[in-house]
């Protein structure tokens, strides 16, 4: 015989020539092979009809939850029957002491007409020697046994219950060698290599998907001129909202919108001479009284607006390109586009020509960099800009436009109280909605669910 052999083959035929039938567990044993390794050899033998695989199924019988509770105290209607065996006994104090089995165990003793009932009392009229299903119940026990061992007739009755009897299917397979293989010397037969077999698969180390996305629209913001500014994620109102002329009494800065930081407030939270002016344009112009108080209050911040409105009134910048990216958080009820925690990218263009086509410009430029085509402004209204838009882009897989960034020009009522002359063109919006279209995704979570097939499988952003 011409034919080649694996060392897999080899093994697996001389352990069938000293034991005639095996399983595949046997084999394992007796050729120190692995399971997948048994699986594959039988499987190239029967190709070669040098293997016979014997395949039968069976039966195996175990009790359930319920089966196990009535194997310990006794099918209902048995704990009924004891109940009242020595005299007559209140349906309350019955349900009592059976509890939730009340129900079945009076229902099979009436259908059986082993007891009596009337408006108050339950009484005895016999009591069988062995009940259908019990005989079973106790053979099974805290086993598993085949089926074919229990009586058929009884183990019906208690199939018939729900949750008593749990049956699992076990496939057995028996190993043997047809008749030209037990006459096959493999001693004297060169091994060959599979070059089919599959090999470990290993899985290189790589950034998220979404960390490429940050990566990329740094990168796509430094290239046109912007310059990167960090701040903290925790923030005084007076920052996240009172500098940005949001009024103390707004909803956005409700519990329900807002992240506050219980029984923490900044000691300083600006200068003298910020906190007087911003303090007299929401009197003027909100007409209330302001209170420093909510100014205070500390936020995890709700959008990275806060940290350039900082710079701007720290630094007075005649001319500037700068940008903020990190995280912010909302108190919001999460959904395919909603998240408590996301990523944010704010850009700022001051300047003394800065107008709103300045603003439309620079973001059809970082969209077609991105590779987001179907873009469109509608008019929108920010406490903090005048005018607003907001960009809506096309989700192919959503077949639907839908909002990505916020823009507009600060507002005279913010700039001036914190000496900022210059007009300032600004935009902002979720890094994650930017990602979605990206990755072709319908739901943001997506990025929080760590499904590694989907991380694996998906190529670099570019």
């Amino acid at each position: 015989m011409s034919q080649v052999f694996h060392d897999i083959e080899k093994k697996i035929i001389n352990s069938l020539k000293e034991n005639s039938i095996q399983t595949p567990e046997t084999l394992e044993n007796s050729t120190h092979l692995s399971p997948d390794q048994i699986r594959r050899g039988i499987e190239w033998l029967k190709l070669k009809d040098l293997a016979i695989v014997d395949e039968t199924k069976s039966s195996v019988i175990s009790l359930g939850k319920n089966g196990l509770d009535s194997f310990e105290k006794g099918l209902p209607e048995r704990r009924l029957l004891n109940l009242i065996k020595n005299g007559p006994k209140k349906l309350s104090e019955i349900q009592k002491e059976l509890g939730f089995v009340f129900g079945p165990a009076i229902g099979l003793c009436r259908k059986n007409n082993w007891i009596e009932t009337s408006s108050d009392q339950i009484i005895l009229k016999t009591t069988p020697s062995e009940l259908p299903g019990e005989k079973s119940l106790q053979l099974i026990g805290n086993n598993k046994l085949p089926k074919e061992q229990i009586d058929k007739t009884d183990l019906s009755e208690l199939s018939k219950r729900p949750d008593f009897v749990i049956e699992d299917i076990i496939k057995n397979k028996k190993i043997s060698l047809t008749t030209s293989a037990k006459s096959l010397d493999v001693s004297n037969i060169s091994g060959a290599i599979d070059v089919e077999a599959e090999v470990p698969e290993v899985f290189v180390a790589r950034t998220h998907p979404l960390k490429d996305t940050i990566d990329e629209i740094r990168e796509i913001f430094v290239t046109l001129g912007f310059s990167e500014i960090l701040g903290n994620m925790t923030q005084s109102s007076f920052w996240n909202f009172d500098a940005l002329f949001t009024p103390q009494d707004h909803p956005a800065r409700e519990l329900q919108d807002t992240f506050f930081l219980d029984g923490i407030s900044a000691k300083k939270i600006a200068n003298s001479e910020q906190i007087r002016k911003v303090s007299d344009s929401h009197k003027k112009n909100w007409r209330y009284q302001w209170d420093i108080n909510e100014a205070q209050k500390m936020v995890l911040r709700t959008h990275t607006t806060c940290v350039t409105i900082k710079h701007l009134a720290e630094n007075k910048p005649d001319e500037a390109r700068i940008f903020s990216l990190g995280r912010v958080f909302r108190n919001e009820k999460v959904s395919y586009k909603h998240l408590v925690e996301f990523n944010q990218i704010e850009g700022i263009v001051v300047g003394k020509d800065a107008n709103l086509r300045n603003l439309m410009g620079i973001q059809r430029e970082f969209y077609k960099r991105i590779g987001i085509t179907k873009i469109k402004f509608w008019p929108t209204f920010f406490p903090y800009t005048e005018p607003s838009l907001q960009t809506m882009v096309y989700n192919e897989k959503l077949g639907k436009w839908i909002e990505l960034f916020g823009m507009g020009i600060f507002r005279p009522e913010v700039t001036k109280p914190l000496g900022i002359t210059k007009p300032v063109l600004a935009w902002g919006g979720g890094i994650e909605r930017i990602a979605m279209l990206k990755y072709d995704l319908d739901d943001v979570r997506e990025f929080y669910n760590n499904n590694l097939g989907w991380l694996r499988s998906n190529t670099k952003c570019q």
